[in-house]
């Protein structure tokens, strides 16, 4: 930029002041938390670019978001819709369970809750900007076309209102309503679908209680004190494989079975889509350290688990989570740092001219 140094500073501090809430809203979009960062990057490229441009009749806020709604309704032109396995095929049962991996694309991403939500002192706005990266409801937003998605993101997670989100898209007040109920009527359809994630925020005295007896059961691998802690209709899943299970039978026999490598782990806490969830280390085959081997997100319904889902690609989710890939035998974790967001939007507009 012609104005200087001290502009162009200036410029890029105000540009990231949204990243972390541009963030929760292009990962609603896309349902993966690489590509919501690539959109974001992107964004903050094109708003560098065509500052200059920008007349102020909107917030900077609002002009944000409407480059990010172009980036991703660009990007969901391919047609992908991210899901869960339980989207995608019938429960397997334990007799017949086969580890079929599916390409990465299939799948509705992790994401560390730091990276999506943005601090705030209102707990009814937290409350629901956590609810709304849940894992269930993530699946069900999938299921919506790409306008409707955005339309129902503005308006009921973000409380835009309809007149706001009719000017971000260039279209009508009528046309956002409209959109809006087709999307609500979608998304009931689907309430009834996983688990109630009931949790509340922080986690109340009984749901801690029971986080706590899960880890007991699961470092000490017991099984009758993990049966105990499983919903009914429990369900486990793994991505990249598409099976899943159904059942504290059916989960504790896969653990015992296919999954037996996992006596011993370490399971170390961390945010993941508003949910409580854990860092699996699983025992290294020499029997002095622990190796990462899955983030779990835990779904909670009437003061059991609901969903245990297991996120395996060690390599993407760790260092995603700032999280080491490895614990020495004291348990002590190495430090990683996390992927670097942002700096240098003028070296990268430059790269693209």
């Amino acid at each position: 930029m012609s104005e200087g140094t001290a502009t162009t500073t200036d410029l890029d501090v105000r540009l990231e002041r949204h990243r972390v809430e541009l963030t929760g809203y292009c990962y609603r979009m896309l349902g993966s938390s690489f590509e919501a960062e690539d959109a974001v990057q992107d964004t903050m490229v094109r708003a560098w670019r065509s500052y200059d441009k920008f007349e102020g009749r909107s917030s900077m806020r609002s002009w944000l978001y409407r480059i990010a709604t172009n980036v991703c309704l660009d990007m969901l032109n391919a047609g992908n819709r991210r899901a869960r396995p339980m989207d995608l095929s019938a429960p397997s049962p334990l007799a017949r369970a086969a580890l079929t991996p599916r390409p990465d694309n299939t799948w509705l991403e992790p994401v560390p809750d730091a990276r999506v939500l943005p601090s705030t002192g209102d707990p009814a706005e937290a409350a629901v900007a956590k609810e709304s990266v849940r894992l269930a409801f993530m699946a069900a937003l999938q299921q919506l076309p790409p306008k409707q998605r955005a339309v129902l993101i503005l308006r009921e997670v973000l409380a835009w209102r309809a007149s706001e989100v009719a000017e971000l898209l260039g279209t009508t007040v009528a046309s956002v309503n409209s959109a809006l109920q087709r999307a609500r009527a979608t998304l009931a359809e689907k309430a009834g679908e996983g688990a109630d994630a009931a949790v509340s925020d922080p986690l109340d005295g009984e749901q801690q209680k029971l986080l706590e007896r899960y880890v007991a059961a699961f470092e000490g691998y017991d099984m009758t004190a993990l049966t105990a802690l499983l919903h009914e209709d429990a369900v486990m899943t793994m991505p990249p494989f598409d099976l899943w299970l159904r059942g504290p039978e059916d989960i504790t026999g896969f653990m015992t079975t296919l999954g037996a490598a996992c006596a011993g782990s370490r399971l170390v806490p961390v945010e993941v889509n508003g949910l409580p969830g854990f860092a699996q280390y699983k025992p290294d085959e020499d029997g002095i350290g622990h190796t990462a081997w899955a983030v779990q997100a835990l779904e909670i319904s009437k003061g059991r688990i609901a969903g245990f889902h297991c996120f395996l690609d060690t390599a993407r989710w760790f260092p995603l989570f700032g999280l080491p890939l490895r614990l020495d035998g004291s348990g002590e974790a190495g430090s990683v740092g996390a992927p670097g967001t942002g700096a240098g939007l003028e070296a990268q507009a430059d790269e693209v001219e």
